[in-house]
C-alpha cells in the first residue's frame, strides 16, 4: 500500500507540474482566437507567449489539486518509509531469509558496505535468469566475489547469446549455478572466441552444452596449439564419434606438460606413444586419472595378477577401478576359491568379468552360491580382504597442484 500511494502521489505531482500549465495555455489561447475571429480576421494578432497575458499566474492554479510542494512532501515521506536501509534489507526484500543473508555475509563480509543501488541492479539481472535465494547462497559460497564483479557489463548481449547457445532458460540457469563465472568472463575476448574454436573443430553446440555443464572450467582453461591438434588427430577419433567431444575438450583444457607426463607414464609399461593416444581415443577419461593411480593399478595388474599390459588397452576399466576396494579383494578371493578346489573358479576371461560385476552380483555368483558353511568362510575372507587399507594411507600427504589435469 505504501508503494502504491507513493506511485499515485508521483503521478499527481507530475500532472500538476506539466499538464496544468499546458491546459491553461490551450484554453486561454482558444478564447483569444475565438474573440479575434468574432471581431475581424484582418486585425487578428496572437500575443507572444512571453506576454504578461499568457504568463498570468492565476491561470496556472486550480483548487481541484493540492500544490506541487505538498505532493513532493508526501512523496519524500513515503519514500523514506519504503526505502531500503542497507544491503541486508535489499537481500531480504529480494527473497533471502535471515539464515541465507547470514551465510552470504559470512562468506563475503564486504557486501555489508556495498552500494544498495548497484546491488539492487545486479539482483534484478539474477531475477531475470530465474535465480532464487538458495541458488544465490550456493553461488556466493562458490564465488564469494560474485556480486562485486561487473555482471551487469554487456549483460543484455551476454544473456541473449547464452539463451541462444543453451537453448532453454532451465539449462542456462543450471549452467550459471554450476559455474557463476559465466557472467563474469570477458564476453568478447574470452567466451565468444572459445565457443568459436570448438565449433571450428567440429564440436556442435548440442555436444558442447554437456561439456560446459560437466566441466565448468572449460572456457578459462581452453588452450589449443599445433601440438594439441596433433594429439587430437593421433587419437583416431572421428568427428561423428560420441567420444570426439570428450577427446577434444579434455585435451584442450589439459596442460601440455601434464599430457606428456601421462603419456610417458604409460610408455613405461611397454606401450608405444601411438597406442597410448589410441587408448585416450577409446577412453578419454584416462586423461583425468592421476599418474599415481595409473602406476599403482598397472603395477598390480601386471606384477601381481600376471596379466599382459595389452589387456589394459582393451579393458581400460582396470585403470579406473579402486585397487583396495575392488581389484585386490576379488583377485584374492579368486585365489581362495582355487585353493579350496570349488567351482565356479575365477580364472582367465572369468576374472575380467568378475571385476566388472556389481558387488551384489559378484557375491551371488561366487560366494552365496555355495553351501552355508563354505559361503560364510568365503564372505568372511572377502570382507577381511576389503578391510586391508593402503600402506601408510593415514600418513599420506595431500599435495595440491591446482587443476588436476
Amino acid at each position: 500500500m505504501v508503494v502504491l500511494s507513493a506511485a499515485l502521489y508521483r503521478c499527481a505531482s507530475l500532472f500538476a507540474r506539466r499538464f496544468h500549465i499546458q491546459t491553461s495555455h490551450f484554453f486561454t489561447g482558444f478564447h483569444r482566437l475565438h474573440y479575434a475571429d468574432a471581431t475581424t480576421s484582418q486585425s487578428f494578432k496572437l500575443p507572444p507567449l512571453n506576454s504578461p497575458s499568457f504568463l498570468n499566474p492565476s491561470l496556472f492554479y486550480t483548487t481541484a489539486f493540492p500544490s506541487v510542494e505538498i505532493l513532493d512532501g508526501m512523496i519524500e515521506i513515503l519514500d523514506g518509509i519504503d526505502k531500503p536501509k542497507d544491503s541486508a534489507d535489499i537481500l531480504r526484500k529480494w527473497g533471502c531469509s535471515n539464515d541465507d543473508i547470514s551465510k552470504i555475509f559470512m562468506r563475503r563480509p564486504s557486501l555489508h558496505k556495498m552500494d544498495i543501488k548497484i546491488l539492487q541492479s545486479k539482483l534484478e539481472i539474477l531475477t531475470d535468469l530465474g535465480i532464487i535465494s538458495s541458488d544465490l547462497v550456493k553461488i556466493i559460497h562458490c564465488r564469494p566475489r560474485f556480486l562485486n564483479c561487473r555482471i551487469n557489463l554487456w549483460s543484455n548481449e551476454r544473456l541473449e547469446y547464452f539463451r541462444t547457445l543453451f537453448g532453454s532458460k532451465e539449462i542456462l540457469l543450471k549452467a550459471i549455478v554450476r559455474n557463476p563465472s559465466l557472467l563474469t568472463y570477458d564476453f568478447h575476448n574470452k567466451i565468444k572466441p572459445i565457443i568459436a574454436i570448438y565449433e571450428k573443430l567440429g564440436v556442435s553446440r548440442r555436444d558442447l552444452i554437456p561439456m560446459l555443464l560437466s566441466r565448468p572450467t572449460l572456457i578459462p582453461r581452453t588452450t589449443l596449439d599445433s601440438e594439441k591438434l596433433d594429439y587430437i588427430s593421433r587419437t583416431g577419433v572421428s568427428q561423428e564419434s560420441r567420444m570426439y567431444k570428450h577427446v577434444v575438450t579434455l585435451l584442450a583444457i589439459s596442460r601440455i606438460e601434464t599430457i606428456r607426463e601421462k603419456v610417458m607414464n604409460l610408455e613405461k609399461y611397454g606401450f608405444s606413444e601411438d597406442e597410448v593416444f589410441k587408448l585416450f581415443g577409446r577412453s578419454p577419461l584416462v586423461l583425468t586419472l592421476s599418474i599415481d593411480k595409473v602406476q599403482r593399478n598397472m603395477t598390480y595388474v601386471v606384477g601381481t595378477m600376471k596379466l599382459p599390459a595389452n589387456v589394459v588397452l582393451l579393458n581400460p576399466f582396470l585403470l579406473f577401478f579402486n585397487l583396495e576396494a575392488i581389484i585386490k579383494p576379488r583377485f584374492l578371493l579368486a585365489g581362495k576359491i582355487e585353493g579350496m578346489g570349488i567351482v565356479p573358479q575365477i580364472k582367465g576371461p572369468a576374472m575380467l568379468r568378475a571385476l566388472r560385476m556389481s558387488e551384489k552380483r559378484f557375491i551371488a555368483a561366487f560366494i552365496t552360491c555355495h553351501s552355508e558353511d563354505v559361503g560364510n568362510e568365503l564372505i568372511t575372507f572377502y570382507k577381511n580382504a576389503k578391510c586391508v587399507k593402503r600402506l601408510a594411507e593415514s600418513s599420506k600427504k595431500n599435495l595440491s597442484k591446482g587443476f588436476p589435469f
